[in-house]
């Protein structure tokens, strides 16, 4: 295992997954059950889409080098102009209030835990962040990059359900949204070099 890809896919994950719908569901889940079953339902979600990302990952890397690094650099390259796509839109959902709404009493805790797991399992299919975990588990080490992507999706989770209006406060969304994007841009022009290069 490798510490700078464990940080790096932390990094990266946790900055892409920040401002996403995922973690804003989390965060709208954690309105109505209590939080510490919405962490642990997405945390089971996540967990189910990084295996299915590192999975993907190792497939394309049997592809030849310069093959792997041109659609590396490509997905990298998509990836951050959704992010700054998602930029644009997030200014206008930023200025948008919510009134919060009470957190419901759930008798069963299994009940708040499995729509916790079913809404992020479902909505992080073919993901921005699932897409970058596969990309990178076919560059690096996979479990590495598992345990990065794990660590930044979880760490997200737990932002989202247990206080993420206020970090909102703290920090702008398109602060977050385009420090991604510059991430995946650098990783896009390093991997596109590498497959120049050969």
């Amino acid at each position: 295992m490798s510490l700078a890809v464990i940080a790096t896919t932390f990094a990266l994950i946790f900055l892409a997954e920040l401002p996403d719908k995922t973690a804003l569901a989390s965060l709208v889940l954690a309105t109505r059950y209590p939080a510490r079953f919405v962490f642990f339902g997405a945390a089971g979600g996540f967990t189910v889409q990084v295996a299915i990302a590192v999975a993907a990952g190792s497939l394309l890397a049997l592809l030849p080098h310069r093959a792997l690094e041109g659609v590396v650099a490509g997905l990298f390259l998509l990836g951050a102009g959704l992010m700054l796509w998602q930029a644009r839109d997030g200014a206008a959902e930023e200025e948008e209030e919510e009134e919060e709404p009470e957190v419901k009493q759930v008798s069963s805790p299994w009940k708040a835990m499995l729509v916790s797991f079913s809404v992020i399992t479902v909505a992080e299919f073919g993901d921005l962040t699932q897409i970058v975990t596969a990309n990178l588990a076919a560059k690096y080490d996979w479990a590495s990059v598992a345990v990065g992507a794990l660590a930044g999706l979880w760490l997200v989770a737990a932002i989202a359900a247990f206080g993420g209006q206020a970090l909102l406060r703290w920090v702008p969304l398109k602060v977050v949204i385009r420090t991604a994007a510059a991430i995946m841009l650098v990783l896009a022009a390093f991997s596109l070099y590498s497959a120049i290069r050969g």
